[in-house]
């Protein structure tokens, strides 16, 4: 359940951009959100590497890696945002398709970003795309998350009225698990948390082991 404000935010754009630049300014602004991702990984993969943006959108969290020179793959079940992407952003390969299911070849990426998104799926679905997002990175490969994390007493109040006027339940279920804790059970290594914006975002990293040892 969610207020009326989150389909308006989605059917009008001016809503949703206004949001994304007031919820952003604790980490600098827009911009800076969506590079988060490249910032934690651009030192580990090598220049011009494969990377997949899971939930892409309409490819704003993707376009820092294109003009950084990597190859960047977009996956939405959204063909409008697709094809806002396309207009956008054209060098980004775009794929239509479930993040649950993404129809996409096993260990075909040395990166994977989910960018604010992970918290849109239910527990069992968010469990689904992690799974996935280590089946497609190769040996040695890193996933960044860049999403909610329950805020410091400074921004608790505002962060609550944001996920009642915007979010939906997943968002809330979320803010209650610990990510770091099943990535690692999920088969991931090197799991690193750090908390941003007065704790009330968390950027995540996480490998697939280079010797696989995990089952799927």
């Amino acid at each position: 359940m969610t207020s009326f404000l989150r389909p308006l935010a989605y059917r009008y754009r001016w809503i949703y951009d206004t949001v994304t630049a007031i919820s952003s300014l604790s980490v600098g602004g827009v911009e800076q959100l969506r590079s988060l991702g490249l910032a934690a990984l651009q030192s580990r993969i090598e220049p011009g590497a494969a990377v997949l943006d899971l939930c892409c959108g309409s490819g704003e969290a993707a376009a820092p890696w294109l003009a950084a020179g990597f190859h960047v793959s977009g996956l939405d079940i959204s063909p409008l945002a697709l094809a806002l992407a396309a207009q956008r952003h054209p060098s980004l390969k775009r794929v239509e398709g479930l993040a649950e299911e993404p129809p996409l070849q096993d260990e075909s990426f040395l990166a994977v970003q989910l960018s604010v998104a992970l918290h849109e799926f239910p527990r069992r679905e968010r469990e689904m795309v992690l799974r996935q997002s280590l089946r497609l990175l190769k040996p040695g490969g890193w996933l960044v998350i860049v999403d909610l994390h329950p805020a410091g007493p400074w921004l608790r109040l505002p962060q609550q009225l944001f996920c009642a006027l915007f979010e939906t339940d997943t968002a809330t279920s979320m803010l209650e698990d610990d990510l770091p804790s099943q990535l690692q059970q999920l088969g991931f290594t090197a799991v690193k948390q750090e908390l941003l914006a007065g704790q009330a975002l968390q950027r995540i990293t996480a490998a697939r082991p280079s010797v696989d040892t995990t089952s799927r």
